[in-house]
């Protein structure tokens, strides 16, 4: 009896080596075949998204807020105001 649980236990281990392996390299394979086509798919995306923006043409649905600049006051005295304050036990 504890020989066959042995034996059992051995050959489960194997088909799951075996299984993770064929995993492995069918990945791999699979992972050769469409990585080229994911990449080629976003180097055109982001040609098509710089020929727009030099174009000035925005895309259609697109939003953007423009804000002036405010100029900036070079008083640092009205940062804040100094609070005191006392500790309480």
């Amino acid at each position: 009896m504890n020989l066959l649980f042995v034996i059992l236990t051995i050959t489960g281990f194997f088909r799951t080596i075996g299984i993770l392996v064929i995993l492995y390299f069918g990945l791999k394979f699979v992972g050769r075949l469409l990585f080229p086509i994911v990449v080629k798919k976003a180097v055109n995306n982001m040609q098509a998204r710089q020929t727009q923006y030099q174009r000035g043409q925005k895309p259609e649905g697109a939003v953007t807020v423009e804000k002036e600049k405010q100029r900036q006051s070079r008083n640092h005295q009205s940062e804040g105001e100094y609070v005191d304050f006392e500790e309480v036990d």
